[in-house]
């Protein structure tokens, strides 16, 4: 039996009944990213194609109420143009790393809570409440059982 769960490597930190805890999962998640260039591309390009999303589906709460919704739609797709232009390569070179597509929507949605987040609050003036931060931990949650086994 371990006694310091703390010091072991992610890939044998498993509690006394066989779970593994769930910041050594994310933990490896960000190990096994950060050495592999691939995987490093991966979530950079989906970092930046969920940007350019963001904007373009929010652009226009802040300033642009009053702009024809015609004008604001073909303004979001110029700018969603960038975000589908960095967002295929991103999806083609992660799962022609090996990250299911499922691996690929999950870690996408985390990133984008996260975009969201600061887009949220630097650009919309909007407060952080404990909520937001639940549910990123559910999304976190979900990005650690997609890799569980991987």
């Amino acid at each position: 039996m371990i006694k310091d769960w703390g010091r072991c490597s992610p890939q044998h930190t498993v509690t006394p009944g066989g779970v593994h805890r769930t910041e050594d999962i994310l933990l490896g998640i960000v190990r096994f990213t950060l050495t592999d260039p691939n995987i490093m591309q991966t979530v950079l390009l989906l970092a930046a194609s969920n940007i350019f999303m963001t904007v373009a589906w929010y652009w226009h709460l802040k300033g642009g109420m009053s702009k024809p919704l015609f004008s604001v739609i073909l303004v979001s797709w110029g700018i969603a143009f960038v975000e589908y232009c960095l967002a295929v390569p991103a999806n083609r070179i992660g799962f022609a790393t090996g990250w299911s597509a499922g691996q690929l929507k999950v870690v996408q949605e985390a990133i984008a809570l996260i975009v969201f987040g600061i887009f949220m609050v630097a650009v919309l003036g909007e407060p952080l409440h404990w909520r937001h931060f639940a549910a990123f931990g559910c999304i976190m949650a979900a990005v650690g059982f997609m890799f569980v086994g991987k």
